[in-house]
């Protein structure tokens, strides 16, 4: 039978070390796994963070290990490329950072041993991700194990699986079936044990066979019936020799049909299944990417009280722990590769890899509905041919593996919806951030109602939006002012047109937390991405998180809005409460200003604002309580200041009846002149993108010849311009940091005396 050691503690941990070295330094850090270096750095802003390699060294004595005839060392999370030595010799390497691989260490074990892992996160284009708006941690950030097998064992090399296999296809009320295995060095004799388990763990059906295929029928089956009843069945697999158990493996499974109707949206067991969920990314603040059981589980809490039923699992594979909890709480789930931003050509084997493991590591999952092929992988265009036929020749591959899921993909929004490559999915979903990046929020709705009408037979759904909101507060929010307040007017009014649209098989909150982002410096709290429903340390909660659980969840609730917005100028404010109940009642100072009706779940009071009023909201048996205070100036704490900017909004000169910094790049492309500047512009970040595009080589990576770049304004189609024509010049600048394009104070006020001397078209 097999055995498994866990090894997470008393790691030796050596920084910026691209060898094994000979001998231990005495300073050197003694760590425990889950680990990553870059916890702290990866967070704090400047696109800095350490990307290279380090060094893990564990020693490990023989008599520690669990009795086997062989071992595998088990590696669960080393981004993005790793070697593993066992006493000096180089056993694998492996480039994938979000899979599970195993190494067999049996041949080179000694009575005394080290194993050491050289992990690698530095830019390269061969593995993805390289370009993403995502910090990508390094280190050894799951767990690491050592498995003892016999020599006849379930495999464990193909692909990080685990050798079992299950296919439940419904037929009726019943389920049909199939188990396959895959085992190494059977002898002859030995046969399979195959036993079917309900949630009580009662037998349901067993055979023993020598076939690795075996076929059944559970009749009035139970199903996964998403979040209402997500009800789990479990086979076990075991390797027979006369009366002992050689080996055995094990793993859940659900039975369930679903299909994805371009009309009807998703379709679960029979019957219409809106799918209205987040993202998540795999990271918290002070952690990175290190996380353990409690982190993944609280999350999930989250989740499940916002009243979710599908997550969206950007952008690379996450750990099994949390598809195990997805499973358990009725989640439907996308799940997919980090074929994001780029395509690099030289990494295409790497996108194989990549589908491969992660399809043969989840396959049993319920929870999963769709293999996502890629990113945004558009960002400089739809036209190349290589990325048009690898996207084909993913997609084929997750048909011939996996007969009964789709595949999706999730387009940047610039990408014309005609586009070749659009069209080569099962099922298309975008990113679309009308209201925010640019366009407006009325613009969300009537986009998909063009595509549904330009393309009725094929699915829609939508797998990013949203607006960052920080710790800033308005009784005036606008479209780019990082407020709480405007955070919250934006997914209001998203929840009322894409929920409303039943063609549309799954909208995606990007995110249901703000992670980790050091390249970004928007909003005032630099190295991060805040569009989260909840901050980053999971201690509060948006007031958008709200405005979702008042659609989304039964469990009755009321939440007064702007708790952190107390200190308002105004002489009669508005007051805006959530609530999944019918009627809600708001008392100021105690005396009611009545009750309330709203079909949209959002409640609207005007409250006057007279010295400190204490505030409470009551539906039902619920109740929520708040303050507010009058004051004769707004509260400077309020006002949105970039951390570490480069310039301000408020110390950008501005010029009556003539343009600056602080327009829009719409406005200021209104008249000739404006555009002609525009055209300049264009030729600075030509070059500074020409300059930023250069890549660290690796130390044994041969000299190539260097590539033609892309000049700044490829892609910038008509999507792309009316994406961005409501960003203002400064906000766009501070922007393109995330593409490692830096503007100094110097030549950020020399474009702005240029813009002064610009007239804008009133």
């Amino acid at each position: 039978m097999r055995r498994i050691l866990n090894i997470n503690e008393n790691w030796t941990f050596l920084k910026n070390a691209e060898k094994v070295p000979a001998e231990m330094p005495e300073t050197a850090e003694v760590i425990n796994l889950p680990h990553t270096w870059n916890a702290s750095d990866g967070q704090d802003g400047g696109n800095d963070y350490f990307r290279g390699s380090c060094c893990y060294v564990k020693k490990i004595r023989k008599d520690e290990l669990p009795d086997g005839e062989l071992y595998f060392l088990e590696i669960n999370g080393a981004n993005n490329s790793a070697d593993v030595y066992v006493n000096g010799k180089k056993l694998a390497h492996h480039d994938n950072g979000y899979s599970t691989w195993r190494v067999n260490i049996t041949g080179v074990l000694e009575e005394n041993n080290i194993i050491a892992i050289i992990v690698d996160n530095a830019p390269t284009e061969l593995v993805y991700p390289q370009t993403a708006d995502f910090t990508f941690y390094g280190g050894l950030y799951r767990d690491a194990n050592v498995v003892a097998v016999p020599r006849t064992h379930f495999e464990l090399e193909s692909f990080g699986g685990k050798g079992l296999k299950i296919t439940p296809i419904m037929e009726g009320a019943d389920a049909k079936v199939a188990i396959e295995v895959s085992a190494t060095e059977l002898q002859t004799g030995d046969q399979y044990r195959y036993i079917i388990k309900d949630a009580a763990g009662q037998i349901v059906e067993k055979t023993q066979t020598v076939e690795k295929e075996w076929n059944f029928t559970i009749e009035n089956v139970h199903l996964w019936d998403g979040t209402k009843d997500p009800y789990l069945y479990m086979a076990e697999a075991m390797i027979i020799r006369g009366e002992e158990i050689v080996d055995q493996v094990s793993a859940r499974f659900g039975c369930r049909s679903f299909r994805i109707d371009p009309e009807n949206g998703f379709i679960l067991n029979g019957r219409e299944y809106p799918l209205r969920g987040v993202s998540r990314h795999q990271d918290r603040l002070g952690i990175g990417n290190a996380l353990l059981p409690e982190h993944h589980l609280e999350d999930m809490d989250f989740i499940c009280e916002m009243g979710a039923n599908t997550i969206r699992l950007a952008h690379y594979q996450h750990d099994q722990y949390f598809y195990d909890l997805c499973d358990e709480r009725g989640m439907v789930v996308w799940a997919e590769i980090p074929y994001i931003s780029r395509h690099m050509p030289e990494a295409n084997d790497n996108t194989i890899l990549q589908m491969k493991e992660l399809i043969i590591q989840n396959y049993n999952h319920p929870s999963i509905v769709v293999w996502g092929l890629s990113n945004e992988i558009t960002m400089d265009g739809a036209k190349d041919p290589d990325m048009i036929k690898q996207h084909r020749i993913l997609n084929d591959l997750v048909h011939e593996m996996d007969k009964t899921r789709p595949t999706v993909i999730a387009c940047i929004s610039t990408c014309e919806m005609d586009e070749e490559y659009v069209h080569i999915p099962d099922v298309v979903s975008y990113n679309h951030y009308f209201g925010w990046y640019g366009g407006s929020v009325a613009d969300n709705g009537p986009w998909f109602d063009k595509f549904h009408e330009k393309y009725p037979n094929t699915p829609i759904g939508v797998s990013e939006y949203g607006c960052e909101a920080l710790n800033w507060h308005t009784s005036n929010p606008k479209q780019g002012d990082y407020t709480e307040e405007y955070q919250a007017y934006y997914h209001e009014e998203l929840i009322k047109q894409l929920f409303t649209r039943k063609y549309i098989w799954a909208t995606h909150v990007w995110n249901m937390f703000d992670f980790g982002a050091d390249a970004r410096a928007e909003g005032g709290e630099n190295g991060q991405n805040h569009k989260g429903l909840m901050t980053m340390d999971r201690k509060y909660k948006k007031d958008a998180f709200y405005a979702y659980k008042a659609w989304l969840s039964d469990e009755p609730f009321v939440h007064l809005c702007g708790k952190r917005y107390i200190d308002r100028v105004e002489d009669v404010t508005k007051v805006t409460v959530y609530s999944n109940l019918p009627e809600v009642e708001l008392f100021v100072n105690g005396e009611s200003l009545g009750k309330k009706k709203a079909e949209d779940h959002f409640f609207r009071f005007e409250v006057p604002n007279v010295g400190e009023s204490e505030l409470v909201a009551v539906a039902g048996e619920c109740r929520d309580e708040s303050k507010i205070r009058k004051v004769d100036k707004p509260n400077e704490d309020y006002i949105l200041k970039e951390a570490g900017a480069v310039l301000n909004w408020f110390d950008v000169t501005e010029v009556e009846g003539k343009c600056s910094l602080n327009d829009t790049l719409g406005d200021v492309m209104k008249t000739l002149r404006g555009k002609l500047w525009f055209a300049k512009l264009f030729l600075i970040l030509a070059k500074k993108m020409g300059d930023g595009q250069k890549q660290p080589k690796k130390a044994d990576e041969k000299e190539k010849k260097p590539k033609k770049k892309k000049s700044a304004a490829a892609g910038m189609d008509s999507g792309t311009m009316n994406l961005i024509s409501g960003l203002t010049v400064l906000r766009f600048t501070s922007m393109l940091g995330m593409r490692n394009v830096h503007f100094t104070k110097e030549e950020l006020l020399k474009l702005n005396r240029q813009l002064n001397r610009i007239p804008k078209k009133s």
